[in-house]
C-alpha cells in the first residue's frame, strides 16, 4: 500500500467554493499564470506585426490569387492600395490592442483579462463552428496554432491565481 499522496482536487467543486471572492492581497507577487497568459498575447502582437510585413511585401502576389478567385476581375490601382490600406490598418489596430492589453494584463488589470478571455472564447467557438458547419479542417496551414495559443491563453488567464492577482486589490 502506497503513502497517502497531497489531496487531490475533486472532478467537480461546490457552488460555494467557485463563488468565494478571491482574498484581498494587495502585495501578492505576479503569478507564472499571469506572466504565460500576457505573454502570449504579446506574442499575438508581434505575430500581427510580422503578418502586416508578410502582407505589405507579397501583397501583388495575393492579389493575383484574390483575382483569379473572383473571376477574373481586374481591380484598379487605387482600389488595390485602399484595400491594401484597409488590411494593415485593421491588422495594425489588432496589434496595438493586443500590446495594451498584454501589458495591462502584466500590471494585473482584470477587465484586460476578461477581455482578452472573451476574445480568444469567440476565436475559439468560431474554429469550432467553421470545423462543424463547413468542414472547414484544422491543420498547421489553416487555424491549429492560433487555436492551440487561444486555448493556452484562456487556461492561463482563467486561472485562479491569475484571477486573484487582477483582483488583488478589491476590497471584499
Amino acid at each position: 500500500m502506497s503513502a497517502p499522496g497531497p489531496a487531490q482536487r475533486p472532478a467537480y467543486e461546490p457552488i460555494d467554493r467557485l463563488l468565494r471572492p478571491t482574498p484581498y492581497d494587495p502585495d501578492m507577487r505576479r503569478p507564472a499564470t499571469t506572466v504565460a497568459g500576457a505573454c502570449l498575447v504579446l506574442l499575438g502582437a508581434v505575430v500581427s506585426v510580422l503578418s502586416m510585413v508578410d502582407i505589405a511585401t507579397n501583397w501583388h502576389t495575393y492579389l493575383k490569387s484574390i483575382v483569379l478567385e473572383i473571376g477574373g476581375a481586374v481591380p484598379t490601382p487605387d482600389v488595390v492600395n485602399a484595400a491594401l490600406a484597409v488590411i494593415l490598418g485593421v491588422i495594425g489596430v489588432t496589434a496595438v490592442v493586443e500590446l495594451v492589453c498584454g501589458l495591462l494584463i502584466l500590471r494585473g488589470s482584470n477587465a484586460a483579462r476578461v477581455l482578452v478571455m472573451i476574445v480568444s472564447a469567440i476565436s475559439i467557438s468560431a474554429a469550432f463552428v467553421s470545423w462543424w458547419a463547413r468542414d472547414q479542417e484544422i491543420t498547421l496551414q489553416t487555424t491549429l496554432l492560433s487555436l492551440a495559443v487561444d486555448i493556452l491563453v484562456l487556461l492561463a488567464l482563467s486561472s485562479r491565481s491569475a484571477a486573484a492577482y487582477a483582483r488583488r486589490r478589491e476590497k471584499h
